[in-house]
């Protein structure tokens, strides 16, 4: 494939409107599962898995693969994929094609609420205390299916997604990582990226609260692994509004891997502001954690490589198979009435393009960093990984029927609506939460960055860089404490890029697109078009932003929370992976 013909798929991906699929829709058959493996109660609690026992512990770019057409009679069986990396091709061992699983036949598991082993003080705060978490890192085989054998997995606690921390806002916690896992790691490592190097224990571990508004010591800094046998004990204040974080692995060089293999779960805040709006709770109000993997044809995670031996790393990770909260094709037994479900995009680099059936009543109530100021009516939403959307959905009009959710590519899972009526005291209310906008004349700085893609050859990707800087270079971006400024990524790449800054949340200022090709060239910023806001359900906070390819995006951010060094970087996985991450510090007034 050509660079020019890639670019023009590319476009037409981010611009291409979605399909909307109709309620049952009757090409897409099931099994339904025997009554006896329903268990939707929330919070759930998940059967213990033997390698890593809570009775111890207190518990999207868009680039397609390539097929090779030599190979098509052998795919009809078992697929087979291709990555291009550094102009040349290597095949994935035959991988599951999910077509060939019976749907819907296994009921949604729901995380395990991680419950404390006492308390602990408070830093700087010796007369108050604040709860106590113990959380196991450790191997674990489960079934992603009925019809698979165990696959191998690596966990927070016992499953994947990992355990749940369901908190308070101005409740603090402390948390002891304890890594537990082997010390030979089960995926594919690089050697030649930075912080992967040969010498370096191949298995390592770093837990970042992706969201949190956390002290840079508790905050995972990419460079402070710990090997097996060893453990770090964070402390998360929680002074933050209500809001869907989560937290994941983030050791250098082998990010993508450790997340892959399944180190990753949910932090819910949880205030008093937003339990007074009387939105679906309890039992109603469901995490849906989406991520995407390869599995060979024995069940096991298979991640694919570049045909360099001495360079494995690819771009991007697109994988096969879809999984919701840790299941394929699961389905969730609903009554007709307004649940609330909690989604976050926890692939790689798979953005999702999530639609709804004509006829379902769907509301964003929140982002990444907690509640709109009002409920946003949405057919369909682009997730990028790390993004979290916050949804309303009405089942009332649909009593005795089959809801399909849906990706642009997969089917995700069913949701099986009881016929008798019910009472529904939730509420949807008209107004949630003021999210007040900052005007750009109260940013004290702004600063531009450009996203690069190195190039080896007319199209293979050598990795990706923020302003053209590598990570081991000096800290450029020095932000004082308590003011705020503007960021503007002018991102030269086909990919969109996920953005996440540590530690902050802001707000979207505009996107526009440009010529980059002529920046690239001369340095000059011609624009193509004029600003466009964000859309209407990315109007409240967040920490994660979609920057498409060949725009600038601006975000204006408060540097408010805690002097110290943390991170900024793309959230695609792999590009994070290979040196698209850089450190800044936010640095205390007058110093």
């Amino acid at each position: 494939m050509t660079e020019v013909s890639r670019r023009a798929r590319r476009f037409r991906d981010i611009f291409t409107p979605l399909p909307v699929k109709p309620i049952g829709d009757p090409a897409l058959a099931h099994k339904k599962a025997p009554d006896s493996l329903n268990n939707h109660k929330y919070p759930a609690i998940i059967r213990r898995k033997k390698l890593c026992m809570l009775g111890i512990d207190s518990l999207n770019t868009r680039r397609a693969f390539i097929h090779q057409s030599s190979i098509a009679a052998a795919a009809i069986a078992s697929r087979v994929f291709f990555h291009t990396m550094r102009g040349e091709a290597t095949p994935l061992a035959p991988t599951l094609d999910p077509n060939s699983l019976a749907r819907f036949v296994d009921p949604l598991p729901l995380p395990m609420v991680a419950q404390p082993q006492g308390n602990r003080a408070v830093p700087g705060k010796p007369a108050e205390r604040a709860p106590f978490y113990r959380v196991p890192m450790c191997s674990i085989t489960t079934k992603l299916h009925r019809d698979l054998p165990p696959t191998n997995l690596w966990s927070y606690g016992g499953s994947v997604p990992g355990v749940m921390f369901d908190t308070r806002s101005e409740q603090g916690l402390f948390v002891e990582w304890v890594n537990q896992l082997p010390a030979k790691h089960f995926l594919p490592i690089d050697y030649s990226l930075h912080g992967a190097e040969r010498g370096t224990p191949e298995v390592r571990s770093v837990v970042h609260l992706h969201g949190g508004k956390t002290p840079p010591e508790s905050d995972g800094y990419p460079e402070d692994w710990y090997v097996p046998g060893q453990s770090r004990t964070y402390y998360y204040p929680n002074q933050q509004d209500a809001a869907q974080l989560w937290y994941h692995d983030h050791a250098m060089g082998i990010n993508r891997l450790n997340i892959y293999g399944g180190l990753f779960g949910l932090h819910v805040i949880r205030d008093k502001a937003e339990q007074q709006l009387q939105l679906p709770e309890g039992k109603y109000e469901v995490p849906l954690v989406l991520f995407d993997r390869h599995l060979g044809l024995d069940g096991q995670l298979r991640y694919p490589v570049s045909a360099d031996p001495a360079h494995p790393w690819i771009p991007e990770v697109l994988g096969e198979v879809p999984l919701v909260n840790g299941k394929i094709f699961p389905y969730l037994e609903v009554e007709p009435r307004k649940y609330r479900f909690r989604v976050l995009n926890a692939s790689n680099g798979r953005m999702y393009r999530l639609s709804f059936p004509e006829g379902v009543e769907v509301h964003q109530i929140g982002t990444d960093q907690g509640l709109l100021p009002a409920p946003v009516q949405v057919s369909r939403i682009l997730l990028a990984p790390a993004e979290r959307v916050d949804l309303v959905i009405d089942f009332g009009p649909h009593p005795g029927t089959e809801v399909l959710f849906s990706d642009e590519a997969f089917t995700l899972m069913q949701f099986r609506v009881s016929a008798p009526p019910v009472s529904d005291p939730s509420v949807l209310p008209a107004t949630l939460r003021a999210v007040p906008r900052i005007a750009e004349s109260a940013a004290v700085k702004t600063r531009f960055f450009t996203l690069d893609e190195l190039k080896k050859g007319m199209s293979a990707s050598n990795g990706m860089l923020l302003n053209k800087t590598r990570w081991h270079m000096p800290i450029t971006e020095r932000p004082v404490l308590d003011t705020t400024e503007i960021w503007e990524f002018a991102n030269l790449t086909d990919d969109v890029h996920p953005i996440h800054l540590h530690m902050v949340r802001f707000q979207i200022l505009d996107r526009r697109q440009f010529d980059a090709f002529q920046y690239m060239s001369t340095g000059k910023l011609r624009y193509r078009d004029s600003p466009t806001p964000p859309d209407p359900n990315e109007m409240g906070w967040k920490d994660t932003v979609r920057v498409n390819g060949q725009t600038v995006t601006r975000i204006i951010v408060p540097f408010g929370g805690y002097p110290g060094r943390y991170v900024w970087h793309c959230h695609n996985l792999e590009h994070e992976d290979n040196e698209m991450m850089r450190p800044y510090e936010v640095v205390a007034s007058g110093s």
